[in-house]
């Protein structure tokens, strides 16, 4: 079972718009989740469910907004979860920003969406491009011919149009990986992975078929090929496009794919990963006068690929002032109101090194509250490179028009969660 009913409410509680799909839960019931969730949080007890009585509260917060969903059965919570996280990507898509504003804006396009993404509790149609077909933001214009409902709806490829033609046919595959990365103050790595993402902007004409080959440990076991660099993905998603089925046989990535830009697949791999840009810091305190930060930057990559875009983020006390700085490359900048020294480094080539310096001033009345250590963090993007070494080995296109399509692949390694924490 699903929900029976959406809120949407402004930070203080107000309902803004909603939807009863069940009518088994009293919509007067909402009234009861504001003050519940004050209540939790001064207890510092927030749980994603709250309950009143028999009725359950599932919720998530977006910018200045509530999503609501009410139910009084045992449902599957992470079905309602993914809904509410849906709602947020379609109105995003919508409307470009979702709040307040955006909500009372486009009041009678929210309800139409609201009735056609969800039947009686259930999810239902929730794909944005589809949902574009027939909810338009047109307003008051109504023409019969138009109000038809698309037939991709009703489909079995409710994901993708028929007809759909373009003068050149192209396929783009971006390979995202994000290294997450967590070093301690004596520089071990306590913890590292890899999450990867692989997006997909199609640009076909007709209803192509796509077969997409990755160097697949499992499908090199299967088939029994041992050859060069091979990778282990764990916690696989695909985009419902793709024929699970066929994945599960014999690991052949399948689909008809969705037009546009689409998220065909995410994985995780876990692994250690050497940091791909070292920081070594050392920071001193002289009580009652200054502080003194050095910080050096090192490329751990190869020599021929280049970081962009580089930023390190440096912690520095909240009662600092009077900056100084000294770079080998880039500029540092401090950030008051994050008490951060943030250096940007635009290109930063592999196996380079750059310091940084940075001197402050502190007062000479000690600042009584204990402040914490925050790490330093990096931000990067290397392009044409993967620390996996996952390939795209082939991407085989079949429509029965026969027509030839380009497939360009292009590789992308940026910072997740990369923090080094230091001694001070």
């Amino acid at each position: 079972m699903s929900a029976s009913a959406i809120f949407v409410l402004d930070l203080k509680g107000k309902v803004l718009i909603c939807r009863n799909y069940k009518g088994d839960v009293d919509m007067a019931e909402i009234d009861h989740f504001m003050p519940l969730l004050m209540q939790h949080e001064e207890e510092g007890l927030v749980s994603p469910v709250i309950s009143h009585g028999s009725v359950h509260f599932l919720w998530i917060k977006h910018s200045n907004l509530y999503l609501v969903a009410t139910t009084n059965k045992n449902s599957n919570a992470s079905l309602v979860y993914s809904f509410l996280y849906k709602i947020v990507e379609v109105f995003t898509e919508y409307f470009k920003e979702l709040e307040e504003e955006s909500i009372q804006d486009n009041f009678v396009v929210v309800y139409e969406l609201l009735d056609e993404l969800m039947d009686f509790g259930f999810p239902q149609t929730t794909d944005s491009k589809i949902l574009q077909e027939y909810i338009t933001q047109e307003g008051a214009k109504l023409e019969v011919a138009k109000s038809k409902v698309p037939t991709t709806v009703t489909n079995a490829v409710s994901w993708r149009s028929e007809g759909i033609k373009y003068k050149k046919n192209e396929v783009f595959i971006d390979v995202i990986e994000s290294i997450n990365v967590l070093v301690n103050a004596n520089g071990s790595v306590m913890s590292s992975d890899i999450v990867g993402s692989i997006k997909l902007k199609t640009m076909l004409s007709g209803m192509p078929e796509l077969r997409l080959g990755l160097n697949d440990r499992v499908l090199f076991a299967l088939t029994g090929r041992d050859k060069g660099k091979t990778v282990v993905m764990e916690d696989v998603k695909f985009h419902q496009c793709v024929r699970l089925s066929r994945f599960e046989s014999d690991r052949t990535i399948s689909f008809i794919p969705p037009d546009g830009e689409s998220e065909l697949m995410s994985y995780r791999i876990n692994t250690h990963v050497k940091p791909l840009i070292w920081i070594e810091s050392v920071i001193e305190k002289f009580s009652h006068s200054r502080v003194e930060i050095m910080v050096k930057a090192k490329g751990q990559f190869k020599k021929q690929s280049v970081a962009n875009n580089v930023e390190v983020r440096v912690p520095v006390p909240s009662d600092a002032d009077s900056p100084k700085f000294k770079t080998s490359t880039g500029n540092a900048k401090y950030v008051p109101e994050k008490n951060l020294v943030v250096w940007t480094i635009k290109s930063f080539p592999g196996g380079k090194e750059f310091l940084m310096r940075a001197h402050f001033g502190l007062p000479s009345v000690e600042n009584d509250e204990a402040e914490g250590k925050p790490p330093i963090t990096v931000k990067f993007e290397i392009p044409y490179f993967t620390v996996s070494g996952i390939q795209v080995r082939y991407m085989k296109i079949i429509e029965k028009s026969g027509y030839q399509a380009l497939p360009w692949v292009r590789y992308i390694t940026q910072s997740g969660d990369y923090q080094l924490r230091t001694n001070v």
